[in-house]
């Protein structure tokens, strides 16, 4: 259904047909070994970019970047990339600095979703929050001096799109309910009484997606003009993204959501046609257009509790 919609209404952003050449961009997309992840790369290839695909399992990213050169005549880099493990994340940021200077395009794509409640991170964060959230946070902060780098070269701001949902909506309370984001005796307690089965796997997940465009507007102010940060809701996509999801919903999404190359759309154009002032610190929705999040995503005052809550859980590593 979703790809009749897409031939009979064709959305007014085509990478093939409106993206320029890239040739001499750096560019990094993290889960881009399958999905929306594996789309954006692939469009990027096609554009002449240098393309880093950031993924945790090197067997699946060399299947992928092989698949990819087939399809592009062209070659992704690997880089290994496990944002459930700040160690890794660390590491993965290391391995970029020591072959670029610079970083032109940041794609916080990756993500998980609806996982069963009681999962975790390697740090003990709730595995959605972490990966979502504060694996991408401390990814994009120690990938600050190549993004400044970026700007200082071309004096033309680099882009950071975060990959955040509807879903965002789902998010408890003001946005964010803190006892849920790490294990222990509370967040035990939280998902005994709130968080159990697929309601809590979801509330988790909204307050991930939630998470992102707090993590996005704060480096859309703090390095304004340096750097554009937007957050991004790709669309109801078929991926697997879902693959956690009851067979009920993955069937419903597979009748209904539109292809996986659609889901790629809206963050290229922030990447590569949007012009800065129209789309930093925004959230851009399907296909290719500014949109409006929810109100509590305007929240300063939850949004500083956030960012200082990220800053202590990465402190260390």
């Amino acid at each position: 259904m979703g790809s009749v919609r897409a031939l009979v209404c064709p959305p007014p952003f085509l990478p093939e047909r409106d993206m320029p050449d890239l040739t001499g961009k750096i560019t990094l997309v993290t889960g881009g070994n399958t999905g929306i992840g594996y789309q954006t790369v692939k469009q990027l290839l096609l554009k002449n970019a240098t393309v880093y695909l950031a993924a945790r399992t090197p067997e699946r990213a060399a299947a992928a970047i092989a698949q990819l050169e087939r399809e592009t005549k062209r070659t992704a880099v690997f880089l290994q990339l496990d944002l459930a493990d700040l160690r890794s994340v660390r590491k993965a940021a290391e391995a970029f600095l020591a072959q670029e200077a610079r970083l032109d395009i940041l794609f916080n794509n990756a993500g998980v979703m609806n996982c069963p409640p009681e999962k975790v991170t390697a740090q003990n964060h709730d595995l959605q929050f972490g990966t979502n959230v504060i694996g991408h946070f401390f990814l994009t902060e120690l990938l600050i001096p190549a993004l400044t780098k970026s700007f200082e070269a071309t004096q033309v701001p680099a882009r950071v799109l975060t990959t955040s949902s509807i879903g965002h909506q789902l998010a408890p309370g003001n946005g964010i309910d803190f006892v849920s984001l790490k294990g222990g005796p509370e967040r035990d307690a939280w998902l005994k009484t709130t968080g159990s089965g697929l309601a809590g796997s979801w509330r988790l997940y909204g307050e991930s997606k939630m998470g992102n465009v707090f993590m996005s507007n704060y480096f859309a102010a703090k390095y304004a003009g340096v750097l554009v940060s937007c957050a991004v809701h790709p669309g109801p996509i078929k991926s697997e993204l879902g693959r956690d999801s009851p067979m009920y919903l993955r069937a419903v999404s597979t009748l209904l959501f539109y292809p996986a190359p659609m889901g790629a759309y809206t963050q290229l154009w922030g990447a590569t046609v949007a012009t800065p002032a129209e789309i930093n610190g925004q959230f851009l929705v399907p296909f290719g257009k500014v949109g409006k999040a929810d109100a509590r995503a305007a929240d300063a005052a939850v949004q500083e509790r956030v960012i200082a809550y990220i800053r202590e859980q990465v402190e260390g590593f």
